[in-house]
């Protein structure tokens, strides 16, 4: 008797380890989730802009809303925050930062194309998507 419960004593140790280890890591999947649609919605905004139009007057802060082509995300950058279009932070997304980058590429033979680079990052975890925009009408 002394010997079963000792061995199962050992067992359920065991089990609450990896339990206690599962639950230590179980929002990670909701980050990667999280950090997946930041990326993906931003990338999708500067994909559905012109490949080029005129200037414009940089926006104040985090709002993107004066920009009116591609190239104008090359480089935008939060730090500990999403914002909104017009500026407003997403107060419950508060901790993510995001970075562009835009860059003139050759793809396969079309002379115009820009390389959308957007990376999401949270703590130590980061997520990064890359995109295309070709000029259509040249």
């Amino acid at each position: 008797m002394l010997l079963a419960i000792v061995v199962l004593g050992i067992g359920l140790a065991g089990l609450l380890s990896a339990l206690g280890t599962l639950a230590r890591s179980s929002a990670d999947p909701v980050i990667q989730r999280q950090m997946l649609a930041i990326a993906e919605g931003l990338l999708e905004e500067i994909q559905l802009k012109p490949f080029a139009a005129a200037v414009n007057t940089p926006p104040s802060g985090c709002a993107r809303d004066t920009y009116n082509d591609v190239a104008d995300y090359d480089g935008y950058a939060t730090d500990g925050a999403i914002c909104a279009v017009d500026g407003t932070k997403v107060a419950l997304l508060s901790g993510y930062s995001v970075k562009v980058a835009v860059q003139a590429e050759d793809l396969a033979g079309v002379s115009r194309a820009l390389r959308i680079t957007v990376t999401v990052v949270r703590g130590s975890d980061s997520l990064t998507l890359d995109g295309w925009r070709v000029d259509h009408a040249s």
